[in-house]
């Protein structure tokens, strides 16, 4: 049987589960979430998280970049000019390719901006960066992006930090049957349940934050995020069974006794 590998661009991932690193109460916590949820893989808010100034504590002191792969993000940006910005520096500081563009509409749904999203991700990939981008659930909008040459559409399920879980199924897997990049779930997951669904629909997989870091116990929701993941890409590659209209009775009718 083949080795079912999660691969970005030419990046393989164990584990399909990527976590946020913002918004725990310490980043003792973070570490801790980021250990137990088992992802090789984290966002790192270049304009909110320190990763530069040696003065205030690092994130790089509790999560190391060698052996987690930091994924850094454009979270806060409302426009173009700020964006390429932030990615920029972040490709000086450590030198990060691989980045994640997100460019929110307004203050108050932080929907995704996609005229700004598809003018920053067209310069992006011309300048080699790798891009996952923070999208819509328009399936227009993810070929669009994915015919510019992203690495990975990241369409939302509800509103960012709202945990409301999958809001609109049918474009999400009208995206997943037309992409040839990975797909995976940003923001709107609320608990670990959403996210089995998500990959039972055939998703690559999911990018969590706030509902591990906003748990009551964020460890432990970290760890049941873990499962979750696992669990949905193995029931998706299982392949469920039919739905019927009528009952089917589990046992055959043949050789009855009487």
């Amino acid at each position: 049987m083949n080795e079912d590998i999660f691969k970005i661009d030419k990046k393989i991932l164990k584990s399909r589960l990527i976590v946020g690193t913002g918004k725990y109460k310490s980043l003792n916590e973070t570490a801790q979430a980021i250990k137990s949820s088992g992802a090789d893989m984290v966002t790192v808010a270049v304009r909110r998280v320190n990763i530069s100034n040696k003065k205030k504590p690092l994130l790089m002191d509790y999560v190391n970049p060698k052996k987690i792969s930091y994924l850094p993000n454009t979270a806060g940006c409302f426009n173009s000019n700020d964006a390429l910005r932030t990615l920029r520096l972040a490709r000086e500081i450590g030198g990060w390719k691989m980045v994640k563009l997100e460019i929110l509409g307004d203050k108050k749904t932080l929907y995704p901006d996609m005229i700004e999203t598809l003018k920053t991700t067209k310069v992006l990939v011309k300048e080699g960066f790798k891009v996952l981008v923070y999208c819509t659930d328009d399936p227009l909008h993810a070929k669009k992006l994915e015919d510019m040459g992203v690495s990975a559409i990241m369409p939302l399920a509800a509103p960012i930090g709202s945990g409301l879980g999958i809001h609109n199924k049918l474009n999400i897997s009208l995206i997943i049957k037309q992409s040839k990049v990975p797909v995976i779930i940003d923001a709107g997951i609320g608990t670990a349940s959403d996210a089995t669904i998500a990959m039972e629909m055939g998703c690559d997989g999911v990018l969590i934050n706030s509902a591990i870091a906003l748990a009551k116990k964020p460890v432990k929701m970290a760890e049941a995020f873990k499962y979750a993941v696992i669990s949905g890409r193995k029931s998706f590659l299982s392949g469920r069974m039919k739905k019927n209209n009528f009952a089917s009775a589990s046992s055959p009718e043949k050789d009855l006794i009487s």
